[in-house]
């Protein structure tokens, strides 16, 4: 493949981590980061090997029935899951850098593709690539941004960050993602303090104005939202959409130990439909990560 057929801003993707044994597995803090291609699971009702608080933040995603928790304590250390729920290939993904959490559909044109790290950030965002092609994907937009698929896009599915006890409670029945390494001590936040932090981390470009670079937003597509806003009002409806927010989740950025992080709190956005309420694909990030992807919108504060 040549490698740069197709480039999008190439100049702003920078080398995060050494690169690996020439397949792109990364380090970060004396770990080797590498996206899990089998991922097994336990019963969400049954005993977990590590322990986890009840207020702790998974990815929550389902299809027809098939629910899976994706701890971010896990995900810290892998970032990429490359698995198959109800059916569907999925990639999920989590990049600390930008606390952006996104589930995409991993078949593009019949083909299924597997994900994994390439070590490197643009706009402080984790840079995935495809194992087929090697084509590099933006995980904030779920991108081709170099290689043979370029400009091509991923569909970014519906998922929830919520604490693994409102999991439980939606599903009983559902399973959650179990670690991929026996030891325990793997598993934590490296990135201590990092939301309170005032700059990001590796992060080279401009600044929203009017609000802090590290506070959290909602964004839907181009749009998005303070999470600010959020908590102090409770839930806000516009446009077809109803975002709402509650108590109860640990931040993944906050502490060593995520189960003893700060309340950041759990939030839902949803569309109104002629069969009920339905979840809406979205993320809460980082203000500065989505001024970066979306430097012409507003944030809604």
């Amino acid at each position: 493949m040549n490698m740069f057929a197709r480039t999008k801003d190439i100049g702003l993707v920078a080398q995060a981590k050494p690169r690996v044994g020439g397949k792109f597995p990364l380090l970060a803090f004396g770990f080797l980061l590498t996206a899990i291609d089998r991922p097994r699971f336990s019963g969400a009702q049954k005993p977990y090997p590590i322990e986890l608080g009840e207020d702790e933040p998974v990815i929550a995603f389902a299809v027809d029935g098939d629910a899976r928790a994706y701890p971010l304590r896990i995900l810290m250390r892998h970032e990429i899951v490359n698995d198959v729920v109800g059916g569907r290939p999925v990639t999920v993904t989590y990049c600390p850098l930008c606390n952006t959490a996104i589930v995409f559909d991993r078949k593009l044109d019949g083909t299924v593709y597997d994900f994994g790290t390439t070590g490197k950030l643009r706009n402080s965002d984790l840079v995935m690539y495809d194992r087929q092609t090697e084509t590099w994907w933006q995980q904030f937009t779920g991108e081709a941004i170099v290689g043979e698929l370029a400009e091509r896009r991923l569909r970014i599915l519906p998922s929830r960050i919520e604490s693994i006890a409102l999991f439980r409670d939606r599903y009983p029945m559902g399973r959650i993602l179990l670690p991929a390494y026996s030891d325990a001590d793997s598993y934590f936040n490296s990135y201590r303090r990092y939301d309170s932090s005032r700059r990001p981390f590796l992060f080279r470009g401009r600044l929203p104005r009017g609000i802090r670079a590290m506070a959290r937003v909602v964004a839907v597509g181009e749009r998005a939202w303070a999470l600010e806003r959020l908590v102090a009002e409770g839930r806000i409806e516009e446009d077809g959409l109803i975002l709402s927010w509650t108590d109860g989740q640990n931040s993944a950025l906050d502490t060593r130990d995520i189960a003893q992080g700060r309340d950041v709190g759990n939030v839902v956005v949803q569309r109104r439909t002629d069969e009920g309420l339905v979840d809406v694909a979205h993320h809460v990030t980082f203000a500065f990560a989505f001024h970066a992807f979306y430097p012409d919108a507003e944030i809604s504060r």
